[in-house]
């Protein structure tokens, strides 16, 4: 069993508290979702969990980490670039449990994981893997550990339907507690039951953590539902509050009124202090009425706070994209990366009002197929197209802030936009002055959102939009790109996103792009 004692996270570069009181009990039968925005700490929790030292570089913390000697089995999230270059099999012999792992455990690891044990001794790079079988490899080499609890970092990312159906299953038949963070709504409300809530309120300046045992959609419905009754409790003692308020000011203005204008002396000109004394001894009584008042408003239910997901929305009138208007005309006889054939016959054309999402396996070529795209809008100056790959870094390189990718020229009035702009993000004074690069994956996101809001683009190439944002982020980005005027070509493993947003679903196969309905 894994038990964490109240910890607090300080982040040592400007002493934000990414965690406060953070305590819980991870038990065998536990899928725990840790969830919350970007940049409030949770993979940095996870690094705590498995090793301190990890974390170590740019965070303080304080409280307990029980753990009474468990293996435990991370997943992080990325791969380095040398990890990537290296052979599947070299990648393998530096999995701890691997050298010495005889040939029964390796394949039983393998089929824990729906793999083939040759794929161990493969000379491939792994970089050349699919999304799906990197993750699944990496599953592979923590089970040959026997872990006593996982820790995994955004495991559903970069993988295609199939396989996120996959891990719903590994987890759901996980006989080991499972801490996790991922962006898939639907993976989390499949298979957590036991919500990890981490939040920053008040301009990201306080933190709070809440952890219930409960589904990921039960937790949503009930968090919302108690907020709504909170707020309507609090907005009537309000409305009570003030309605007593003004009417201890009428009493109290007309004993003022009385105390200015109460006669000295009676009609026989003999002086009258008794009158003054008994107005006095009234004010007295209605002051006390109002410290009263005063502290029935210490004790008011107050009203509820939660972080909420700001996205800024595109301009209507600039993004708005002609009907009738071809967007895209793309065909190709053969889809290729290097030597390898992905796909022939091609054909990829989008008008004004289409929303197209192309799905399909990993390794099928959507990305290759995006770039191209993208690669053939970006340059045209009938329309304003905007890019946004999977890997940030391709836009947001070196040391630029947010500030200055928002605000290239350095105009005072672009400044102050962009500082607006960002403030309505969300983001922190210090994290505006903080390289883009080393945000965090959703904060990169919504920067390169609202670079396409004040480029006003109104032809979005977006390739994965919703992988780093939040599930309580997700729904607001969707919402964004429902209302969108203009034309999206993306790529997507999100099945709401799909189903919500896009107005065609495409599957890349090997025979070229083929529609298919989306339930």
């Amino acid at each position: 069993m894994l038990q964490v004692k109240n910890l607090t996270v300080t982040h040592k570069k400007d002493l934000t508290t990414l965690v406060e009181g953070l305590s819980f009990t991870l038990a065998p039968g536990d899928r725990a979702a840790l969830i919350g925005e970007e940049g409030n700490g949770k993979s940095t929790v996870l690094k705590l969990l498995y090793d301190p030292a990890l974390a170590e570089p740019y965070a303080e913390w304080t409280g307990e980490i029980v753990d009474r000697g468990l293996r435990k089995g991370w997943l992080a999230q990325e791969l380095t670039q040398e990890e990537l270059a290296l052979p599947v099999w070299e990648f393998c012999q530096r999995a701890p449990a691997f050298d010495g792992a005889d040939p029964k455990a390796l394949d039983r690891a393998a089929r824990q994981v729906g793999l083939g044990a040759e794929l161990f001794w493969d000379g491939r790079p792994l970089s050349t893997l699919s999304g799906g079988e990197r993750v699944k490899l990496r599953l592979a080499l923590l089970l040959l550990d026997g872990p006593d609890v996982l820790l995994l970092d955004e495991p559903s990312n970069d993988l295609d339907l199939q396989t996120v159906e996959w891990l719903e299953e590994f987890l759901l038949g996980c006989k080991v507690p499972v801490l996790y963070i991922s962006h898939d709504e639907t993976l989390l409300e499949r298979t957590a039951n036991v919500v990890i809530h981490l939040e920053r309120l008040r301009r990201r300046t306080v933190s709070r953590c809440a952890v219930v045992r409960t589904g990921y959609r039960e937790y949503v419905e009930r968090r919302q539902a108690g907020f709504a009754h909170q707020e309507q409790v609090a907005r009537k003692e309000r409305a009570e509050y003030d309605a007593k308020m003004e009417k201890f000011r009428q009493i109290r203005d007309k004993v003022e009124h009385a105390q200015a204008t109460v006669p000295r002396y009676n009609s026989a000109g003999i002086p009258n202090p008794s009158a003054g004394r008994l107005l006095k001894k009234k004010m007295h009584t209605v002051l006390s009425m109002g410290r009263r008042f005063e502290r029935e408003k210490e004790d008011m239910t107050a009203l509820p706070e939660w972080e909420e997901a700001i996205l800024t929305a595109f301009d209507a009138g600039r993004s708005a994209f002609p009907a009738g208007k071809t967007a895209l005309r793309l065909d190709l006889p053969q889809l290729r990366a290097g030597d390898r054939m992905l796909a022939r016959d091609v054909r990829l054309w989008v008008d004004g009002g289409e929303k197209i999402g192309i799905a399909g396996p990993n390794g099928a070529g959507k990305s290759t197929l995006l770039k191209l795209a993208a690669e053939e809008l970006l340059p045209r100056r009938d329309l304003r197209a905007a890019y946004m790959p999977q890997d940030y870094g391709d836009l947001l390189l070196g040391d630029k802030t947010p500030v200055e990718v928002l605000a290239p020229s350095g105009r005072k009035e672009d400044v102050t936009r962009a500082r607006t702009l960002l403030g309505n993000m969300k983001y922190k004074a210090e994290e505006m002055e903080h390289p883009a690069a080393g945000l965090s994956g959703g904060q990169r996101a919504k920067l390169l959102f609202l670079s396409m809001v004040l480029n006003g683009a109104n032809v979005l190439v977006l390739d994965e939009p919703t992988r780093n944002f939040s599930p309580l982020s997700a729904p607001v980005i969707r919402r964004v790109l429902e209302d969108f005027p203009g034309v999206i070509i993306s790529v997507s493993h999100d099945r709401t996103y799909l189903e919500q947003v896009c107005t065609r679903v495409l599957e890349l196969t090997p025979d070229g792009l083929k529609e298919c309905r989306w339930e």
